[in-house]
């Protein structure tokens, strides 16, 4: 089924439906973005939605089974999260252990050395998704479907760049001339992934997350979604873990998203 078609007719989803069509959304997305330039520091581009499609396919078939009220939004893809797993902040030990997806996931043509892809055989964790799903674990009381009942994540822009030292590059650290094109594929992207979700409020996790959600309402009339955002779980961004659960619990109870989880 079309997304057109799919927008069209929707009353109460098929889960089928609604998996192709944000597949086919997903896809659209990795293929644009695939065609820009990103400025001469980025040596690498790993692209998870394809080499780990696999097992991101077997996520969105467990967990995407209706309409979403809230949309936690990440920015990209770690080295060792959703690099590894195609799960956006997927920490290896919480797929496996937590949402307990299991799947083959490729070695893309072009890697850094020091960044390779051992899918869930990497031994490495991702400290940004390790504290952000041990939340959530805690909020679902350990049953990821109390979890993805009323609420799903999803990053803004699904490729992974890196520089030659394989430094980690961000939407936010691009030139603004590399900038412009990617924000206007990834906004309208999200636009149509929110929409595909009747999506009642984007949690956007860090700033830049809240920026473009923001700037996707606005520039799209989605006057019905509201835009709340939590402190990004890196530890550069907030400190300690502990610091970070606390400022987050915070937010989500001052907007009634905790209330979801019971």
């Amino acid at each position: 089924m079309s997304v057109s078609k799919y927008f069209a007719e929707q009353q109460e989803p098929e889960t089928e439906d609604l998996v192709d069509c944000f597949i086919n959304l997903e896809n659209d997305l990795v293929s644009q973005l695939k065609k820009l330039n990103y400025g001469p520091n980025v040596e690498y581009i790993y692209s998870p939605l394809d080499y780990a499609f696999n097992l991101h396919k077997i996520f969105l078939k467990k967990f995407l089974l209706t309409n979403k009220k809230v949309l936690f939004l990440g920015i990209n893809p770690g080295p060792w999260g959703m690099c590894q797993t195609g799960i956006p902040f997927g920490e290896v030990n919480i797929v496996r252990s937590y949402l307990q997806v299991d799947g083959k996931v490729l070695t893309p043509k072009n890697y850094h050395p020091q960044r390779p892809i051992t899918g869930l055989n990497c031994h490495r964790s991702e400290v940004s998704g390790k504290r952000l799903w041990d939340l959530f674990i805690e909020l679902s009381e350990g049953n990821p479907y109390k979890f993805f009942k009323n609420c799903f994540i999803h990053n803004y822009f699904p490729l992974a760049l890196m520089n030659k030292s394989a430094k980690n590059i961000t939407p936010g650290d691009l030139k603004s001339e590399y900038q412009k094109k990617l924000q206007e594929i990834c906004d309208k992207s999200l636009s149509d992934i929110v929409t595909l979700l009747h999506t009642d409020t984007i949690v956007a996790i860090g700033k830049y997350a809240e920026k473009r959600s923001n700037e996707v309402v606005k520039k799209y009339k989605l006057n019905n979604i509201k835009v709340v955002q939590i402190p990004h779980p890196s530890p550069r961004s907030v400190g300690t873990a502990e610091k970070w659960k606390n400022e987050t619990l915070n937010q989500l109870k001052s907007y009634h998203i905790l209330q979801l989880f019971k």
